[in-house]
């Protein structure tokens, strides 16, 4: 019971945060297209567009977080669904990849047509805004965030320091071109807008790559390297210890969910009380650490080599 209701608590304050962020990614979109429409401003108009991508996202991530904090089973997601978590972190990562190179070549093709001047005061206020908006979201979805472990939640904190970032360098940037105008350098005005926009999308390009390649490794259920020698260490020092002949472990990972199956080579004459079988399955389990519902952990004790 105090299991269950460790993860009531925390899966009621998954969704609590990712709704908070769902709502002020909706402020932020709509500030970002509509400002950057006044303002003129491609860099503030892609900030936006990239706010509304990530409603979206949040959305299908908050959906994914409700399905898999159901315990009940389900008879044909026997295994829960913890392997929608992967899935809509791949989706993110791809979206993005395309937003943000497209927002490159927009870029270089808007400086080589000569640049352009937006409405510096109108940018100004929103790079403000969604700065201090970003920065307060970041920290607060950070900080609760200690206490789960969601990777749906992470990639949100991690979108959130993505999106003060992209701020933090518009205002930089905007605040710089207010400068440039009574100086000798007004000229070079118009090209500040593209190449912050040139720039942001090369600094956020390798983000999406590496959770791209992160979620495609658990949809393709590759062993995560850590989790693999974990295991292994504690099987070979558990073989060893016992006296038994070999054993075969196969780990792998799904969004939270650990699944490890582990199959014991033991002597053909051994015989062994299941109460003593249970004891040895619950010192594994202790030394692989980490129990809980997000672990699926099935360890079989077999004389035939063949079913290692």
């Amino acid at each position: 019971m105090h299991i269950e209701r460790v993860m009531h608590l925390r899966n009621a304050l998954e969704a609590r945060l990712l709704w908070s962020s769902l709502v002020a990614t909706v402020l932020i979109a709509g500030l970002g297209i509509l400002l950057g429409l006044l303002a003129r401003s491609p860099a503030i108009i892609f900030d936006g567009f990239f706010s509304l991508i990530d409603v979206a996202i949040t959305w299908l991530t908050l959906k994914v977080a409700r399905l898999v904090a159901i315990q009940a089973e389900h008879r044909r997601f026997q295994f829960g669904f913890w392997h929608l978590e992967p899935l809509v972190i791949a989706l993110n990562a791809s979206v993005l990849i395309v937003l943000v190179a497209y927002a490159f070549l927009s870029a270089v093709n808007s400086i080589l047509k000569g640049g352009y001047e937006p409405e510096l005061g109108i940018a100004l206020v929103y790079a403000a805004l969604v700065a201090a908006i970003s920065f307060l979201m970041w920290w607060w979805m950070g900080r609760h965030a200690e206490r789960i472990d969601s990777g749906l939640v992470r990639l949100d904190v991690k979108a959130w320091l993505i999106s003060a970032l992209i701020s933090t360098a518009l205002l930089i940037a905007f605040a710089v071109a207010l400068a440039m105008r009574e100086s000798a350098a007004a000229d070079l005005i118009r090209f500040v807008d593209p190449l912050v926009l040139a720039l942001i999308a090369l600094a956020l390009l390798p983000l999406p790559f590496r959770d791209a390649i992160e979620s495609f490794s658990e949809i393709l259920q590759m062993s995560p390297p850590e989790m693999d020698a974990q295991v292994r260490t504690v099987m070979t020092d558990f073989v060893r210890r016992h006296g038994f002949l070999d054993y075969r472990a196969y780990s792998t990972k799904s969004g939270r969910a650990r699944f490890i199956e582990i199959a014991v080579l033991v002597p053909s004459d051994l015989c062994l009380p299941v109460s003593d079988i249970d004891a040895l399955r619950e010192e594994i389990g202790t030394s692989i650490g980490d129990p809980g519902p997000d672990r699926w952990l099935t360890i079989i004790f077999t004389a035939d080599a063949t079913q290692l």
